[in-house]
């Protein structure tokens, strides 16, 4: 009775397209849901964001649930998620994902699900990481271990939304780093975040894990730019 009041003076709404949710439908309307780019990477080994990572660090699986692009219902989305707190965006994602990617091989490997971290004063400023509801939900659909204390941010740095390749790919290698005990050694981990665009903070984030003797890497994101 009481959400049906709440929706009625304040309708949920299509993160897509705006239009007003029917009862039976979370986060999008059925057809953005149809309209939305699924790119089906993981059933690809050799898929776009396996080959972003070649010659630069080794991982063992890279996978992402769309592509991203300008203007499109996934930049809606992310935007959403990331800047209006919207984090029902990113445990929808998980959970969708986690449903395609519970027979792949690779994750059925994996230890430990983690997220890339924030600085902590852009933690403070947001209130939330982006990527935390959507590991969250992965690590529920996938049961796998959620951990967001193993990967550190040391060094805060403005936003590389706007930043060129060739500026992305000066940024200090060591703005990670990983805090493990003997327990972690020898792991396999999912290392998450929203969007691949470079690569190059995944890559830094890839290769602060693999300080951790013996580790395995594998990646995913909600998207991939296109």
């Amino acid at each position: 009775m009481i959400q049906s009041l709440i929706n009625l003076f304040f309708p949920r709404v299509c993160c897509g397209c705006d239009s007003i949710l029917l009862s039976d439908e979370i986060v999008l309307c059925t057809l953005c849901r149809h309209e939305i780019p699924l790119n089906n990477f993981h059933n690809n080994p050799n898929n776009e964001a396996v080959t972003k990572f070649y010659g630069k660090v080794p991982i063992e699986f890279a996978s992402a649930l769309f592509f991203f692009q300008k203007k499109g219902i996934v930049q809606q989305m992310i935007h959403q998620l990331k800047y209006k707190g919207h984090e029902e965006i990113g445990e929808m994602i998980g959970a969708w994902y986690a449903s395609e990617l519970k027979n792949v091989s690779q994750i059925t490997e994996i230890n430990y699900i983690i997220p890339v971290p924030l600085h902590p004063k852009r933690l403070r400023q947001r209130g939330y990481n982006q990527v935390t509801a959507f590991g969250r939900a992965l690590s529920e659909g996938l049961n796998i271990v959620y951990d967001d204390t193993i990967l550190v941010r040391k060094v805060y740095s403005k936003t590389q939304t706007k930043k060129s390749l060739l500026k992305r790919s000066e940024l200090n290698t060591d703005i990670f780093d990983v805090i493990f005990n003997e327990s972690r050694k020898g792991k396999h981990f999912l290392l998450i975040d929203d969007v691949i665009t470079t690569g190059s903070t995944l890559e830094m984030c890839s290769r602060a894990l693999l300080k951790i003797p013996d580790a395995k890497v594998s990646i995913v994101c909600m998207a991939m730019s296109q």
